[in-house]
């Protein structure tokens, strides 16, 4: 069955004409260069479905049309990339993560704070905030008056995603009850209100982050080293030189023996397998060199 016919269904306003195959190739060419994500022939039917309200709402009429906007206009061609980002996550995703940050990766950051020093921590492809929060109940631990004392040292989270609309989210902070229940009891406790039927994260924890709008595969305005970075299902879409590049990025923003915490399905491979040793399952830490 023809792409067109087989698409248009159900979406009123647009001609059965208006989406061929060029199309998806001409969108999936333009997300690749600028955003790294690998769109396979699979992925036509959500590119569709991402993408027809913006065709209506631009009122061009036909997906070609669109094409030409987001190949002249960053403004369209970014809207068009956040459509198509998937942003599915959750509290405390991956459990294993937050355990070893709990019990290898702490004890070190709390040394650090407590004697002045700075620590800083990136969540890269944080979408609408569930891992940054967790992270930081994780770091900040079941005692609140121990950790409220962290969070007055030099300690700050930087967020970052390239979709405006789950910054939105993760910045208000404010989730369903049911969401944050895989966080363990004696951290979301402290950490989090119970407010008109949601939870809330305390503004200690809101004020010690930063969430930014970033596009990994562009210039990285931070200068600084991590401690930490968090990196988790995103490289999934991107294709395996794009990968290597960006794994290469991350250790060398790594700090000597800073962790990295990668999703379930990806691995460290090319020249930044020379800098991160495995130290648990998709957890790297950086050479001492």
């Amino acid at each position: 069955m023809n792409i067109a016919n087989a698409f248009s269904s159900g979406l009123p306003g647009i001609s059965p004409e208006v989406y061929s195959a060029a199309d998806f190739k001409a969108v999936s060419d333009i997300v690749h260069a600028h955003a790294g994500i690998v769109l396979p022939q699979g992925k036509a039917m959500l590119v569709y479905s991402r993408l027809a309200p913006l065709v209506r709402e631009v009122g061009v009429g036909t997906f070609a049309a669109f094409v030409e906007q987001m190949r002249v206009d960053e403004a369209q061609r970014m809207r068009a990339i956040k459509a198509l980002t998937t942003n599915h996550t959750f509290f405390y995703r991956e459990a294993h993560h937050f355990e070893h940050l709990a019990k290898v990766a702490r004890p070190e950051l709390v040394r650090a704070l407590e004697q002045g020093e700075k620590v800083r921590i990136w969540s890269a492809g944080c979408s609408s905030g569930e891992e940054t929060w967790s992270l930081l109940m994780t770091l900040l631990g079941p005692d609140k008056m121990a950790g409220a004392m962290l969070a007055k040292r030099n300690l700050r989270i930087l967020a970052t995603d390239l979709a405006t609309h789950a910054l939105t989210k993760a910045r208000a902070a404010t989730y369903g009850l049911s969401e944050i229940e895989p966080v363990p009891q004696a951290l979301r406790s402290i950490w989090s209100q119970s407010r008109d039927g949601e939870a809330v994260i305390i503004d200690l924890l809101r004020d010690l982050v930063r969430f930014r709008e970033l596009n990994l595969l562009e210039d990285w305005p931070m200068r600084g080293r991590f401690d930490v970075i968090f990196c988790r299902n995103v490289m999934i879409y991107f294709d395996n030189p794009t990968k290597e590049r960006l794994v290469q990025r991350f250790a060398e923003a790594l700090r000597p023996g800073g962790f990295l915490y990668i999703g379930h399905s990806e691995r460290v491979t090319g020249t930044a397998a020379s800098l991160l040793s495995p130290v648990g399952p998709t957890i790297y830490q950086r050479s001492a060199r």
